[in-house]
């Protein structure tokens, strides 16, 4: 799409320690919940920067998706007996559309921003941005007040449903 951003700065890697962020990997270890490193994209790379952003915005969540499928997909067609692999499949599968609902919110740092950003008219963009530090605030406060399953948990119910019935 024209963005070699994380290619320069060595990201394009199966290697943990470039993804690992210390504060967030800390903050896993302490309270449950962390993060990785955000590979970073340049937007004005790409040959079109809002449709690029967008694209590249979704490919996490869509990927987390993705494997509740996969996840799901072998739960419901292999005979699991072991309980350990019967709990890792399930695990997957929600722990997967957490994080894909989770990151699809329209507040900064987490993807659903950036969709949200590229989806506005170009002043409305300049003022989503110019407002980031005061919604990614909003994200702290939503964490701390409902943990992320809190106001998501029916949608997760939801989404975890679909995906194993359809399979």
């Amino acid at each position: 799409m024209g963005d070699d951003t994380a290619k320069d700065s060595g990201r394009l890697t199966l290697n943990p320690i470039a993804h690992i962020d210390i504060a967030g990997f800390l903050m896993l270890l302490i309270v449950g919940f962390g993060w990785a490193k955000p590979v970073p994209i340049n937007p004005f790379k790409f040959k079109n920067r809002r449709l690029g952003t967008i694209l590249v915005s979704i490919a996490g969540p869509a990927t987390n998706i993705l494997l509740a499928i996969i996840s799901a997909i072998v739960l419901t067609n292999v005979q699991v007996t072991n309980n350990i692999i019967y709990s890792i499949l399930v695990s997957s599968i929600w722990y997967n559309v957490v994080l894909a609902l989770f990151n699809l919110l329209p507040l900064p740092p987490l993807d659903g921003s950036k969709v949200l950003a590229s989806l506005l008219p170009q002043k409305l963009e300049y003022k989503f941005y110019k407002h980031e530090r005061k919604l990614y605030g909003l994200l702290i406060i939503f964490i701390l007040i409902n943990g992320v399953d809190g106001v998501l948990t029916p949608i997760i119910y939801r989404v975890v449903n679909i995906i194993v019935l359809t399979v």
